[in-house]
C-alpha cells in the first residue's frame, strides 16, 4: 500500500486567516479616515455656525478700546444735548420766539434798553422830504445817538437798491448815508414801488436781527412824527406781548387794473370785495413778538399790492390784539403822535 498524501488543510488555512486580518485591517483603517473626516468636518460646520452667530449677536467684533467707549458715549450724549434743543428751539418757535441776540446799533453794542426802533421807508427821489424830516422831527449826527442812549428810540431810513445795482440811484444813497449816517439799506431788496410790501418786511426783518426793541414802527416819509409822545405812548403797553397799533380801516378792494389802488389778488377778498381790518400805512406799531414771527415766517408770508395789507394779512389767525388808535390818523387827524404832510 501507498501511504497517503498529508492534508494540505492548515496551509489554506492560515492563508484564509491572513487575508481575512490584511481586510479587516484596510476595513478599520478606511473606517477610521471617514470617521476622523465626519469629524473634522462636523468641527468646521460648528465652527461656521458659531461665527454665524456671533455676528447675528453682536458678538463677533473684536474688542473695542477705552478711548473709542468713550468717544461713542461722548457722541450720544452730544446727540441728546441736540435733539433737546432742537426740541426747544421747535417750541419757542411755536410759541413766536426766537432766542435773544446781542443788540447793535451802527456796529455799537447798546448801553440802554431800546424801547423802539423806527423805520421811515423812502425812495431815490425823496431826498427832499428825508431833509424836511431831518429838520423837523428826526436828530442827525450826535443827536441821533444821544435819542437812542437816553430815550431807546431808534430812527432810520430805509431803502432798497437800484435795480441796476451800483448805478447812480445807488451812489446817490452811499454818498448821502456817509454824510448822515441815518439809513438802512436793504441790499438783498429792489426799490421800484411793488417792491414796498417786500421791503416792508425786510425791514421789520432786519431791525429784529439787529435791534433788541419792545417795538417796531413803519412810517412814511410824508408823514412827521412826534417821537417824545410816540414814546410816552409805548410805555403804557409794555406788559402786553403781541400789539399791532394804527390807525385801523378796511375799505373797498378794487379789481380793475387800471385804478391806482388795484389788487391783484382781489379775488380773495370774498364777493363783496373788502379788505379786513388793518392799520393804515402812513403809521403803525407792532411789538416785538410780532417783529420775531415776521423774521421767523418770512419765506411763507404772503405779500398784496400794498404794505398796510399785506402787514395786517400776517396777523389774521394770530392771538394778537389790534389797538385802533386814532392819534395814528396821521391825515385826518389833529392828534399828538403825527401828522401827514
Amino acid at each position: 500500500m501507498h501511504p497517503r498524501a498529508p492534508p494540505k488543510r492548515s496551509s489554506v488555512s492560515s492563508f484564509e486567516s491572513r487575508v481575512s486580518v490584511l481586510l479587516l485591517a484596510m476595513f478599520a483603517t478606511m473606517a477610521t479616515v471617514y470617521v476622523a473626516g465626519r469629524l473634522w468636518q462636523d468641527a468646521q460646520t460648528r465652527a461656521y455656525l458659531i461665527q454665524e452667530l456671533d455676528k447675528r449677536n453682536g458678538q463677533g467684533q473684536s474688542a473695542i478700546s477705552v478711548d473709542d467707549t468713550l468717544k461713542r458715549i461722548g457722541c450720544r450724549e452730544q446727540q441728546k444735548k441736540l435733539s433737546n434743543l432742537e426740541m426747544d428751539l421747535a417750541a419757542a418757535r411755536q410759541g413766536g420766539f426766537v432766542p435773544k441776540q446781542l443788540s447793535k446799533i451802527d456796529g455799537t453794542r447798546s448801553k440802554k434798553k431800546i424801547l423802539a426802533v423806527i423805520g421811515i421807508i423812502t425812495t431815490f427821489g425823496g431826498k427832499k422830504k428825508r431833509d424836511a424830516i431831518r429838520k423837523a422831527w428826526m436828530p442827525t449826527g450826535a443827536a441821533l445817538e444821544k435819542l437812542a442812549d437816553e430815550k431807546g428810540i431808534i430812527v432810520r431810513f430805509v431803502i432798497g437798491r437800484s435795480a441796476n445795482r451800483g448805478d447812480s440811484l445807488d451812489k446817490q444813497i452811499d454818498d448821502e448815508n456817509r454824510q448822515t449816517n441815518d439809513f438802512i439799506i436793504l441790499e438783498g431788496q429792489g426799490e421800484p414801488p411793488e417792491e414796498l410790501p417786500r421791503n416792508t418786511k425786510s425791514f421789520f426783518i432786519h431791525a429784529v436781527e439787529n435791534w433788541d426793541a419792545e417795538f417796531y414802527a413803519k412810517v412814511n416819509d410824508d408823514v412827521y412824527v412826534n417821537i417824545d409822545a410816540l414814546g410816552a405812548m409805548l410805555t403804557t403797553h409794555l406788559d402786553e406781548p403781541r400789539l399791532y397799533i394804527g390807525c385801523m380801516k378796511s375799505g373797498e378792494v378794487f379789481s380793475e387794473p387800471t385804478h391806482i389802488w388795484y389788487e391783484p389778488d382781489w379775488w380773495k377778498f370774498g364777493d363783496k370785495k373788502g379788505y379786513f381790518q388793518h392799520a393804515s400805512g402812513e403809521l403803525y406799531v407792532i411789538s416785538k413778538t410780532l417783529a420775531q414771527f415776521i423774521s421767523i415766517n418770512r419765506s411763507s408770508l404772503r405779500m398784496y399790492a400794498h404794505d398796510d395789507v399785506s402787514t395786517g394779512s400776517w396777523f389774521i389767525g394770530l392771538d394778537v390784539k389790534h389797538i385802533n388808535e386814532g392819534k395814528f390818523c396821521c391825515s385826518w387827524s389833529s392828534g399828538a403822535i403825527c401828522a401827514a404832510v
